[in-house]
């Protein structure tokens, strides 16, 4: 079934969307990789300030290459979600409950979500460039030092992916 969520959303949204479903996102999405996964997982350990809210709020596993002229971004494509396992647990109990990337998880993070009722949705690989003409803006939120692997916040709109993990943890094709 096809489905829209919109950024930030409602745990009401999340819950309706199931394992198989085609969703298309709008709205604000921030983008991170490992390295600021685990600049974030250090903030919660240490009682830190979070450089962004995570309830309501999503994550994309992206580093998006320089943009041509008259783009945002450049290619926009996920990158592979297993780097963020260490930390998604984590991050997901403390409200980052919606992930984007793309390929499996591992059973704690497949279990995080069920039991925090996020959603793990999957991008197409190959696709960096129908992404990031997807995107309208994009700006550094936090670790500027880290390139292309900074924080970002981003606006998107009809942006497609679909569910690989649901809210009661339900893993499409009941597979990893």
């Amino acid at each position: 079934m096809r489905r829209e969520l919109h950024l930030p959303y409602t745990q009401d949204e999340v819950d309706a969307i199931r394992a198989g479903d085609e969703v298309m996102l709008s709205g604000t999405l921030y983008v991170g990789r490992d390295q600021v996964h685990k600049r974030l997982a250090a903030a919660i350990e240490e009682g830190r300030p979070l450089p962004f809210p995570f309830a309501g709020n999503a994550i994309y596993y992206m580093g998006p290459s320089p943009a041509p002229p008259g783009s945002v971004l450049g290619a926009a494509g996920p990158t592979t979600s297993a780097r963020m396992d260490p930390f998604s647990p984590l991050l997901a109990g403390h409200g980052l409950k919606v992930m984007v990337g793309k390929g499996p998880r591992s059973a704690e993070v497949r279990e995080a979500i069920g039991r925090f009722h996020g959603l793990y949705l999957q991008a197409y690989g190959g696709c960096g460039a129908l992404y990031s003409a997807r995107i309208s803006s994009a700006e550094t939120v936090a670790y500027p030092e880290l390139g292309p692997e900074a924080l970002l916040r981003i606006s998107i709109h009809d942006f497609p992916v679909f569910c690989m993990i649901d809210s009661l943890g339900n893993v499409f094709g009941g597979k990893p």
